[in-house]
């Protein structure tokens, strides 16, 4: 238990260097003070004891909001002497810190906790460990956003064993200095800036949706030369390519079913590609704004039993989808 005591207050200080880097509502302090031993029981009752000695110890704590916090530390109590030898405490508080600002600068608190204690009687030579409940109140003032100063008392409540080594109450009152980054500081009053005048609601875009243009240019049997009539029908889409830059043109090229499957897949692509060609180079519309695709006999409007449905079948469809724009 001891070994714990002695490693507690460097481990506090590595966890408070570790911490300063960081952005968070963490603190770390040292205090030193008096103590004074009360209501003595057990082996050293009616005992002539030095019952005043001092104190102090470190500690670090988490602001969990502006009035609740966490504190957890090292503290050495003293002893009651007795003779040569006496009654010494030390320990570990675990509290949490209750405070109430007074002014911008100035804060009062009150804690509460456990104090997780070693009690050593080197006239017994007897040893106890425990816990003990602990609260206290005190005063914090705030150099800075950085730097306060605190003045506290704290109680810790029948330390020891009533048997070995004996027991009693201990005061602790002094001062504390506590060093603060991140943690949230008083705020000085400022006054409340005059309001600015609402600004003007400003117009809303309209989304508008242009409708798709589309053709089917119908082809002659096994031929994949474009007429004029196929070039007065495309006026529309061409129309519409030019007007929006953004665009895109599909031209899709389709045959009716005689002839082999592949022969028709080769003639539906060169249809497609005469079609696209002619947009390109007479219109001006760039390659890469035409998408080309031949489809073959997979995908007839009519039946290709008869020579009118064969006619519908052999055809090039060209379109430029729907698409939206935005209007201020």
């Amino acid at each position: 238990m001891k070994k714990i005591f002695k490693i507690l207050p460097l481990a506090l200080l590595i966890s408070g260097a570790v911490q300063a880097g960081t952005e968070n509502p963490w603190y770390v302090g040292a205090r030193v003070g008096g103590t004074s031993f009360d209501n003595v029981d057990g082996e050293l009752k009616g005992k002539d004891l030095d019952k005043d000695d001092w104190g102090g110890g470190l500690f670090v704590g988490y602001n969990v909001n502006s009035w609740f916090g966490l504190e957890a530390g090292y503290t050495y109590l003293g002893q009651a002497d007795y003779l040569n030898d006496g009654f010494e405490v030390q320990g570990i508080d675990l509290v949490g810190k209750f405070t109430y600002e007074v002014l911008p600068q100035f804060d009062i608190y009150a804690k509460a906790g456990g104090f997780v204690y070693d009690a050593d009687n080197s006239v017994t030579n007897n040893d106890e460990s425990g816990i003990a409940p602990t609260a206290g109140v005190g005063a914090e003032y705030f150099f800075n956003d950085d730097l306060s100063a605190r003045i506290e008392y704290q109680y810790y409540n029948q330390i020891g064993d009533t048997q070995q080594p004996g027991e009693s109450d201990v005061h602790f009152y002094g001062l504390s200095l506590v060093y603060h980054w991140g943690a949230p500081a008083p705020m000085p009053v400022v006054e409340a800036p005059e309001p600015t005048p609402e600004p003007e609601p400003q117009p809303q875009p309209e989304i508008i949706t242009i409708e798709a243009v589309g053709a089917i240019l119908p082809f002659a049997f096994d031929s994949n030369k474009l007429t004029q009539e196929d070039i007065n029908l495309l006026q529309p889409v061409v129309k519409q390519l030019q007007a929006y830059p953004d665009t895109k043109l599909y031209v899709v090229g389709h045959t009716d079913s005689r002839g082999s499957v592949e022969y028709n897949q080769k003639l539906s692509e060169e249809r497609a590609s005469v079609v696209a060609g002619y947009v390109a180079k007479q219109v001006g519309i760039a390659e890469s704004r035409i998408v080309v695709q031949g489809r073959g006999e997979l995908e007839p409007v009519a039946s290709n039993d008869t020579e009118q449905g064969r006619a519908q079948n052999r055809r090039v469809e060209v379109f430029v989808p729907s698409f939206e724009v935005t209007k201020l």
